[in-house]
C-alpha cells in the first residue's frame, strides 16, 4: 500500500513540476503576447483582432522553444516533424479560442477600449492555455515509453534474483529431516 502512495506522491510531484515549468514558459509567453499586442495596437492601424492574431503567432513561436527545451526537454525527441505539426495544429486551435473570445467581445458586444481589449485577450489566453496544456502534454510532447522491468540477474548463476523472501530457495534442514 505504501508503494502505491509513494508512486502516487511521485506522480503528483512530477505533475506539479511540469505545471510549474509550463506556467513559467506560459507566463513569459503571456508577457510576449500582451506586449506585442499592445505595441502593434498602438503603433499601427491594424484592427484589434488582427493585432491579437499577430501577437499570438509571435507568442506561439516563443513558447515552442520554451516548451521543447525547458518544460518538455526530457520527452521523446525522435519525431520532430510530427511534434511540430501537432504543436502548430493545437496552437492554431488555441489561437482560435483565444481570439474568438476577443472577437466576440469586440464585434459582438462592442467592448473595444484598450482596457476591455486587454481584459478579453487575457481571458481568451487563460481559456486557451487550459486546452494547450492538455493537448501539448497528451499529444505533442509525449512521455518516453517506460523501459521494461527486467529483474536483476545473479552474476554467478544467470537467474533472476529473488524479489521477495517467498522467492528465496528453501534452506537445507541441518538435522536432515
Amino acid at each position: 500500500m505504501s508503494e502505491r502512495r509513494g508512486g502516487l506522491r511521485g506522480r503528483v510531484r512530477q505533475l506539479a513540476r511540469e505545471v510549474a515549468k509550463f506556467g513559467a514558459v506560459g507566463g513569459a509567453g503571456l508577457l510576449v503576447n500582451l506586449a506585442v499586442f499592445n505595441v502593434v495596437r498602438h503603433l499601427t492601424e491594424l484592427p484589434v483582432v488582427r493585432a491579437s492574431v499577430l501577437a499570438t503567432v509571435v507568442a506561439i513561436a516563443f513558447n515552442y522553444v520554451g516548451f521543447r527545451y525547458f518544460t518538455y526537454r526530457d520527452r521523446d525527441k525522435s519525431g520532430r516533424t510530427r511534434e511540430m505539426t501537432l504543436f502548430l495544429l493545437f496552437s492554431a486551435a488555441g489561437l482560435v479560442i483565444e481570439n474568438g473570445i476577443l472577437y466576440a467581445a469586440t464585434y459582438g458586444f462592442g467592448w473595444d477600449t484598450p482596457l476591455q481589449s486587454n481584459v478579453f485577450k487575457f481571458l481568451g489566453i487563460g481559456i486557451a492555455t487550459l486546452f494547450r496544456f492538455w493537448s501539448y502534454r497528451t499529444w505533442v510532447f509525449r512521455a518516453m515509453p517506460a523501459a521494461p522491468a527486467v529483474p536483476p540477474v545473479a552474476p554467478s548463476v544467470g537467474r533472476p534474483l529473488p524479489r521477495t523472501p517467498a522467492e528465496l530457495p528453501a534452506e537445507p534442514d541441518p538435522v536432515g529431516r
